[in-house]
């Protein structure tokens, strides 16, 4: 296995915009590093738990694809655009506090992200399991992953305090084009 182009291709895939990383930089934007951390911790522990299904469910897989990718092209589609709509309508105030931000909708947002769950059947079967099939490679993949996607949201919580004031500043431009980049999401799962 090329670990050089493994990491890469995990890092490029985790780091670059998808749904979960604009509603981070949205929640850290809107109710502070806390919260969008707790959303990151939720995600990367969902995010694991995908990656190990798809690890040692990998046959099951294989034979279900075009089920699950129908089922996760339609969810993960109503999913963004509802996601894009609570951007765009975003109320801060300490009541919609406690609803957004969450380890909980971190945690299941993950099962709804087409991007994730392409990403967590893809990568195990793509460039560990050609070369590996020791349960503990697989693990240490499984963490591995794990690790750089946490790092990934991570940068995203740090990406939305250090322009958190500029993006307050132009809340409603920054949430109106964060939806946008959901909507562009959703339509590029159909066309893709």
């Amino acid at each position: 296995m090329d670990i050089t182009s493994f990491l890469l291709y995990c890092f490029i895939i985790t780091a670059t915009p998808g749904p979960t990383n604009v509603v981070i930089l949205s929640t850290t934007q809107n109710y502070g590093i806390k919260k969008g951390l707790h959303f990151s911790y939720g995600s990367a522990i969902a995010f694991f738990i995908l990656l190990a299904l798809s690890a040692f469910l990998n046959s099951l897989f294989s034979t279900l694809v075009p089920k699950v990718l129908l089922i996760m092209q339609i969810l993960g589609t109503a999913y963004m655009l509802y996601l894009a709509y609570q951007i765009v309508k975003m109320d801060i105030s300490s009541d919609a506090t406690n609803k957004v931000g969450n380890f909980k909708s971190g945690f299941f947002m993950q099962f709804l992200n087409p991007k994730v769950v392409l990403f967590t059947m893809t990568v195990i079967p793509s460039f560990v399991l050609p070369y590996y099939e020791s349960f503990f490679a697989i693990f240490v993949s499984v963490f591995a992953i794990t690790l750089i996607v946490l790092i990934a949201f991570l940068l995203w919580v740090l990406f939305g305090a250090i322009f958190k004031q500029f993006l307050q500043q132009h809340k409603k431009v920054v949430n109106a084009f964060m939806a946008c980049c959901l909507i562009y999401a959703a339509i590029m799962i159909w066309i893709e």
